[in-house]
């Protein structure tokens, strides 16, 4: 697991609080940007039926006759995957439905799968065993790390952080000293998270590899005392 944070500008307030609360103080906005390598990949692979006659070159839609059934597709996809190294547990189905064609057509019968990888490169090995003509789509779908809960927190601390080193120099430059800590408002829970995904062609897995991350923001209000 990897994880790397970016702590961003911090936005702040000076202000002279009323003469009963007894000071000053400043307040300032801590940030701090995760990015986090993930060790469950979910890649989703849609299968569906089709003629042969759509790809002979030739045949008009009207023409299609030979169906190649849902089955034998399925079939070729899961040694695809036995053969690029995925187990067979990995391999989940997750929906079947019909596809609608013009009026006088045949349905054709699609099925989608949800594959549980843990390295990238692995989609490129399914890409160079897998018969395309089945395929209606493939693309990433959830990137998982098991130890969110840990980076939440460390990403909530990160921010405090942030938030504190911008109020010390920030006063320093006005040539007093920062106080205790008077307030704490946590800003969202990650907020801002997304995930880095796309379709996947074959020519993409490379160049995209290194960009497969889960990005979180975490933002801290905090305010100080302003010391003589």
């Amino acid at each position: 697991m990897k994880a790397r944070f970016l702590l961003l500008a911090a936005v702040f307030v000076v202000l002279q609080l009323p003469a009963q609360t007894g000071g000053r103080y400043i307040e300032v906005r801590g940030t701090a940007e995760m990015e986090i390598v993930p060790d469950e990949i979910h890649y989703l692979i849609e299968i569906r039926e089709y003629f042969e006659e759509e790809f002979d070159g030739r045949s008009k839609p009207e023409d299609y006759r030979t169906k190649v059934p849902l089955a034998r597709i399925e079939q070729g996809l899961r040694q695809a995957l036995d053969e690029a190294g995925i187990p067979e547990e990995s391999v989940r189905m997750q929906d079947v439905g019909d596809y609608w064609r013009r009026q006088g057509q045949d349905f054709l019968v699609s099925k989608k799968f949800d594959v549980t990888l843990t390295d990238f490169r692995q989609i490129d090995e399914i890409l160079k065993r897998v018969d395309t003509k089945g395929i209606h789509a493939m693309h990433i779908g959830e990137l998982v790390s098991k130890d969110m809960l840990a980076w939440h927190r460390k990403g909530k601390v990160e921010a405090l952080k942030a938030a504190r080193e911008k109020a010390e120099y920030l006063v320093e430059a006005l040539g007093k000293r920062l106080g205790g800590v008077v307030r704490i408002v946590e800003e969202g829970d990650g907020a801002g998270a997304s995930f880095a995904q796309s379709n996947v062609l074959a020519s993409e897995v490379a160049s995209f590899d290194s960009f497969r991350i889960i990005r979180r923001t975490y933002s801290m209000l905090v305010r100080f005392e302003i010391a003589d």
